[in-house]
């Protein structure tokens, strides 16, 4: 199989790693602005759009929610957060729209890359979403989908590997 050059987005998605430890520099608000924006263009059902944005930056907020997660060390030195939420009012399809949020939270984190900075897309908070809710005192027809731990990274030691896509094609015809 001949292999085609990489592409700048094929690279930052090869180098891409969940960075976990932040240092405590600042993290520019329209680096983050522009992330969103990135965050924003995923495609989705209908154009439907169903995501919706928190952006935390308010250490005592950051405390409350490293409270309802087992990686509160992670929330607590991130520069800012960014909790995805799937706008129930605007969903047609369920699974439709969780696949497009997943999407958006992608581009979100390609575009930090993109920018140096680091990040790491947390679901365990899952687990206490409707606290999270009442903690940022959003409205009931939001359901949250993820939090995104974001800022500058303390080491990008990271590695990864992923098995052979041979092994995880089930059918080819």
């Amino acid at each position: 199989m001949r292999k085609k050059p990489d592409s700048p987005v094929r690279k930052a998605i090869m180098e891409r790693r969940s960075i976990r430890q932040f240092t405590d520099a600042a993290v520019d608000r329209d680096l983050i602005m522009s992330a969103l924006e990135a965050a924003s263009w995923a495609p989705s059902g209908l154009n439907n759009q169903p995501w919706r944005f928190a952006v935390i930056w308010e250490p005592t907020i950051k405390e409350a929610l490293a409270g309802l997660t087992r990686y509160a060390a992670t929330i607590k030195s991130a520069g800012v957060l960014v909790a995805f939420f799937l706008d129930k009012d605007v969903s047609y399809d369920h699974t439709k729209d969780c696949q497009a949020i997943g999407a958006s939270i992608q581009n979100f984190l390609l575009a930090l890359h993109a920018m140096d900075l680091g990040a790491v897309w947390l679901g365990e908070i899952l687990k206490n979403k409707d606290r999270v809710l009442e903690i940022l005192q959003l409205p009931a027809r939001l359901e949250l989908m993820a939090v995104v731990a974001a800022g500058q990274p303390a080491h990008r030691n990271q590695s990864s590997h992923r098995q052979p896509v041979e092994e995880l094609i089930l059918l080819e015809k």
